[in-house]
């Protein structure tokens, strides 16, 4: 059985979205257009995908939580790489890196469903 709970992982996507969206401000990259617009992107995607999830945190559940898992593990892993990828490595690397990691175990190792359905 995975660990985190889709409850908790809920909290996870609402709070890391917002700051990643923010980072660019908070960590001051915001110059670099770039970095800035993966960061914000992103975490404006992982807010919109959150309040379609069914899950407890999601608001009009479409969304089944396979299907968000999926997306958070390729979304980490691009976003983990974007830097070299995308020619911003030489400026910032560390939040889209650690972001990325984190988006990338909270795919792989949430439940995949909510608890008021039974969990496999």
């Amino acid at each position: 059985m995975k660990p985190i709970p889709t409850k908790v992982h809920g909290l996870l996507d609402y709070t890391t979205g917002a700051l990643f969206a923010a980072s660019p401000w908070l960590l001051g990259f915001s110059d670099d257009k770039t970095a800035r617009w993966v960061a914000v992107g992103v975490g404006a995607a992982v807010l919109g995908l959150s309040t379609q999830t069914d899950y407890e945190a999601g608001l009009t559940k479409r969304l089944p939580m396979s299907t968000h898992l999926t997306v958070d593990t390729l979304t980490g892993v691009l976003v983990a790489a974007s830097p070299w990828l995308l020619g911003f490595a030489n400026r910032i690397t560390w939040p889209h890196v650690a972001f990325g990691l984190l988006e990338t175990g909270a795919g792989l190792l949430t439940r995949s469903k909510p608890s008021y359905y039974k969990n496999d």
